[in-house]
Parts: C-alpha cells; structure tokens; sequence
C-alpha cells in the first residue's frame, strides 16, 4: 500500500473532503468510489477501504459529503431529492477532480442507494455496483430504527459520539438523517424507478439481521437493474457488514471486480 492521500474537491456549494489509498502494482482498472452512510465520514469507514484497496488491487475513494466530517458545512435542510442530487451535483466533481474517468460505486445505508443513481446517471462511466445495506424505499422497519435512534441521541452527551467525526456540524447531521427521513415528504421516496438505468453488473449485501432495512432491498436491486446481479445476505449480520463481517464482503466485491475493468 503505497499510502493514503488526501484531497479537496471543489464544488459549487463547497469544499469536500475526500481520501484514497492506492495499492502498490495498481493499474488502470477502475477505482472503487465509497459512499457513506447518513451518520457517516471518512473517518468512520476505519481501516476498511485500505482492506479494500489490497483485497481488489485497486485504488478506493472516500469522501465526506457537504456538511459531514471535514467537508463544508451544509446550511440547507435536505429534501427528498437529496439522494439524486448527490449523483448530479457531487460526482461529477469529484470524478472530474480526481482523474475518474471510470469507477466503481460502492454505498453504504443511504450511501448505497446514492451509488445506484450515480450508476443511473453515469451510464457507462460507472463499470460496477456494489450495495450494502441499502434501503431502495421507507420501510417501516427502517423508519422505526431511526426513531429509537433518535430518542437515544436525545439522552445526555450522545451527541458527542457525532461531534468526534463532524465537529459543530454534529447537530445538523443529525437532522439530516432524522427529520428528513421522518418526514411526511419523505414516505414515497423509492429509487426503484431509477433501477432499470443500471445495466453494469451490481452486487447486493445486506445483513440478515439489519436493523434498518429487510432483505426486501437487495432482492428489489438484483430483481430491478438490468445488469447481471447478485445478492449477498449475511446470517448473524446487521447493518454494517463491512464492520461486522469484513472478510466475506472483501471477498464477494474482489470477486465481482475480478471480471470488471
């Protein structure tokens, strides 16, 4: 491993923070574009994306999105439409920026269904998907974990558990994921229109036991692209598989890139 590197991506709306790892001997196959999830940061994707650098020969992107970790804040309230906003508004940038010609979307959580409209949006561009964890519409189970979650951020010095990663910006992160999602305008998101515009090949993970989402998701992704695709459900799995179980994802995804420019 030759080293992470770090990065700041203009945008129209702010700077974003972004880091890669580049493994030694990598060539020009794609690199792997991580997408975070809604409590998430660069930071908080730990030692997982150079594991991943190594088990794929490739070299792995992170970014904080605005208002996250070391990004720019973010002082608007996020509608539904955040999750394709992030596909036409950000990427472009940060692939522009970063030399990306080609990649791979890889999202968690959220994050995921972020990366299925940026293999929507980018066509030929994006050579590989890969979800984990993703939610493709507002479940109920969905919406009732981010109420526990909520009520328990509420109790005394929860929140410092976000400021760690997002600094003064932890409150707004916070909102950004509860209120959004929580609210009536939200109830009939889905990204299963978006679906049929995703023709590279795509791998599903999700946990088996994930508190935030049934295995209807991967199933719906696999069932709705128009590409070869697969899902990975992990017994005894919750809603971070790459944390939890990171051996069977590291190998599923070197699998899925092995026959992917």
């Amino acid at each position: 491993m030759s080293g992470a590197q770090d990065h700041a991506i203009a945008t129209p709306a702010g700077r974003l923070f972004a880091r890669s790892w580049t493994p030694e001997g990598a060539g020009d196959a794609a690199p792997v574009l991580l997408f975070h999830d809604s409590l998430g940061s660069v930071d908080l994707w730990r030692d997982f994306p150079a594991a991943l650098a190594q088990a794929t020969g490739r070299r792995v992107v992170a970014y904080d999105r605005l208002g996250f970790g070391r990004s720019d804040a973010c002082g608007e309230t996020l509608t539904p439409a955040f999750v394709r906003h992030e596909a036409q508004a950000n990427v472009p940038s940060l692939a522009e920026q970063l030399g990306m010609a080609r990649f791979v979307a890889f999202g968690h959580s959220v994050g995921g269904a972020m990366a299925v409209e940026t293999a929507a949006a980018f066509g030929e561009r994006c050579t590989a998907l890969v979800t984990e964890s993703a939610q493709t519409f507002a479940e109920d189970r969905t919406l009732e974990g981010i109420r526990v979650a909520r009520a328990q951020f509420a109790e005394p010095g929860q929140l410092d558990r976000l400021a760690r990663y997002h600094g003064d910006k932890a409150r707004w992160v916070l909102a950004a994921w509860t209120d959004t999602w929580l609210s009536p305008a939200f109830a009939d998101w889905s990204i299963h229109g978006v679906l049929p515009a995703v023709r590279c090949p795509v791998l599903a993970i999700h946990g088996e036991d994930d508190e935030y989402g049934s295995p209807v998701h991967p199933r719906r992704i696999a069932a709705g692209v128009s590409g070869p695709a697969e899902t990975l459900l992990l017994p005894g799995c919750g809603h971070v598989p790459h944390r939890e179980q990171p051996q069977p994802v590291l190998a599923a995804v070197a699998r899925l890139l092995a026959g992917v420019g």
